[in-house]
């Protein structure tokens, strides 16, 4: 996958007439990264993927789609696709991918004990989110409000500004549903 998502990166920033310095610049992501990362010799993190697809006005879940199949109607879970950070060992795995004609995406994700993922803005002004806890607890920091998460849970929003997610001392696993 990261072959492809390295050609699709390169493509995404060709498409945008930017350079490798012109895109470092509006992401904050050193163009030795980008040079990297577009020829698939390192996996993006979490943080970096989120700059590439804000400069880019695309969610992460849509990047990853882009270098998949068109996603069929019915998913098998033996043929969901996953990825995980190298860095915090977050994990996502897609249960219902975006496509062109449906806007939803479906993410069943894993953040380890003791690991904090921040977001400076999102992907797409107001993008909606419907996150459910599954086990553990989670701090989500949404635009400078904080919300402490049980199992069972439920935080519904819009995203205009920064998120923070955070585990304190056990894993967190959440569905989060985006459209």
């Amino acid at each position: 996958m990261d072959t492809l998502l390295a050609q699709q990166l390169c493509q995404l920033r060709g498409h945008s007439g930017w350079t490798l310095d012109q895109l470092a610049q509006e992401t904050g992501v050193s163009r030795a990264t980008l040079a990297r990362l577009e020829k698939a010799q390192v996996s993006p993190t979490t943080d970096t993927l989120a700059k590439l697809c804000r400069a880019y006005g695309t969610s992460m879940s849509r990047l990853l789609a882009l270098v998949e199949d068109q996603a069929p109607a019915v998913i098998p879970a033996t043929a969901r696709k996953s990825w995980s950070d190298p860095k915090t060992g977050f994990q996502r795995s897609v249960v219902s991918p975006p496509s062109a004609d449906l806007a939803g995406e479906w993410l069943d994700c894993r953040l380890p004990a003791g690991q904090r993922l921040s977001y400076d803005a999102p992907p797409r002004a107001g993008l909606e989110h419907h996150l459910l806890l599954l086990s553990g607890q989670l701090a989500v920091t949404v635009q400078g409000h904080a919300h402490h998460l049980n199992t069972g849970d439920c935080l519904r929003y819009r995203l205009y500004g920064a998120t923070c997610f955070e585990t304190s001392a056990e894993d967190a696993h959440y569905h989060l549903f985006l459209l």
